[in-house]
């Protein structure tokens, strides 16, 4: 029982060392209770990422119509991406000490 909870808290603690590929193989050769904080960890690892993609994808729309909306849209995207990237930092951290301590 005490490996679940390591493996459990490893998958949140991955974002310090392998953000992807640490969660998806635990995913795969975990147990059910680890599957579950493997998945909820590679999706706060993974949207961060999904939310700048669809903030250049959309700057870029905005850009073939007039390039100086574009700017200030590039800029929008890039600070909602570094909050939510800081939250999603943090609590990874705080799950993974709350997982481990359970």
């Amino acid at each position: 029982m005490r490996e679940n909870k390591i493996l459990s808290s490893l998958c949140y603690f991955s974002i310090f060392f392998a953000p992807f590929l640490f969660p998806i193989i635990v995913y795969f050769l975990g147990k059910d209770e680890v599957k579950y904080h493997a998945k909820k960890s590679l999706w706060t690892h993974v949207i961060p990422y999904l939310i700048f993609g669809i903030g250049i994808v959309g700057s870029g729309l905005l850009g073939m119509n007039d390039i100086s909306h574009a700017g200030p849209f590039l800029i929008a995207t890039y600070a909602v991406t570094f909050l939510v990237a800081i939250y999603f930092f943090i609590w990874n951290i705080v799950k993974g000490i709350k997982v481990f301590s359970e």
